[in-house]
């Protein structure tokens, strides 16, 4: 971030975001912009010949999106109607805008192709699975209020290092309430396949209780995964995924689940993992 002196003022934006942010070429400065990464006095500015002037601040969010060669990963549409959209999101995407990008995330993907969307809820970026967006206002609206009085079934399947037994874990996410109800789907060689039901839905929360209880989340490089003592072949992949959705349809009152399979690269090493017969 960076305030914009008196000899810069009628520059072009992106001849003065290189002078300040080291190693960013003129051709990069174009291309973050261009991503959606620069703001100018809080507002993500996306012309690259703007003039600036003397005073403004400017906050300049280099990311991955500049060096990108393919095009990003594409989710699934497993429901639409007038109302909602129901994607399956691939890890490794984003669900919405980052300060770094406004474009290629989920919700970029879902607008280009069915017009105005609304982001009703996210998933990590490496976790993979259901995701419900509106397409209305009044969707919007409804989906949101049944999301703040815990009115949607979320259940992901994970693989925690350890051995995990059923519990339902309370511990509060960055000073909130948090609640995660925790069945045992299988015993594996080193590691527990489980099912998490949210009763809350905070920021990193099923993995932040299962790390906080020992039994952290194969392939969490945040928050243990990667670094624990018990030895199983390396994850392909943070291995959680949202394998169930069920909502109220704002429109038509019914209730709608969905269900998602693990992802292959998930399924096949969970397979390396199962005790051979004697």
């Amino acid at each position: 971030m960076f305030t914009v002196a008196a000899d810069e003022e009628g520059m072009r934006l992106d001849q003065v975001v290189p002078k300040h942010v080291q190693g960013l070429s003129r051709r990069k400065a174009r291309a973050v912009i261009d991503e959606g990464g620069v703001f100018v006095d809080r507002a993500r500015t996306k012309v690259a010949g703007r003039p600036v002037k003397a005073g403004q601040v400017i906050e300049v969010n280099v990311g991955s999106a500049v060096d990108r060669t393919e095009p990003p990963l594409a989710p699934t549409i497993v429901f639409s109607d007038a109302h909602v959209i129901v994607a399956d999101k691939p890890a490794g995407l984003v669900t919405a805008p980052t300060p770094e990008s406004d474009r290629g995330d989920l919700l970029d993907q879902l607008g280009q192709q069915f017009g105005e969307v609304f982001l009703v809820h996210r998933i990590d970026l490496p976790t993979s699975g259901l995701l419900v967006f509106a397409r209305t206002r009044e969707a919007n609206k409804k989906l949101g209020d049944a999301f703040k009085v815990h009115d949607v079934e979320r259940e992901y399947r994970a693989v925690a290092i350890g051995t995990v037994i059923a519990q339902t874990i309370e511990r509060p996410v960055d000073g909130k309430r948090a609640v995660t109800h925790v069945s045992v789907i299988e015993s594996l060689a080193g590691a527990t396949l489980i099912s998490a039901r949210l009763e809350t839905g905070r920021t990193h929360q099923i993995r932040l209780h299962l790390a906080g209880n020992g039994t952290p989340i194969a392939g969490d490089s945040q928050h243990g995964g990667e670094t624990s003592r018990t030895f199983i072949p390396r994850a392909p992949r943070l291995a959680l995924h949202a394998g169930r959705l069920g909502f109220v349809h704002p429109a038509t009152g019914e209730r709608m689940v969905f269900e998602s399979a693990l992802p292959p690269e998930l399924a096949a090493w969970i397979a390396r993992l199962r005790p051979t017969a004697p």
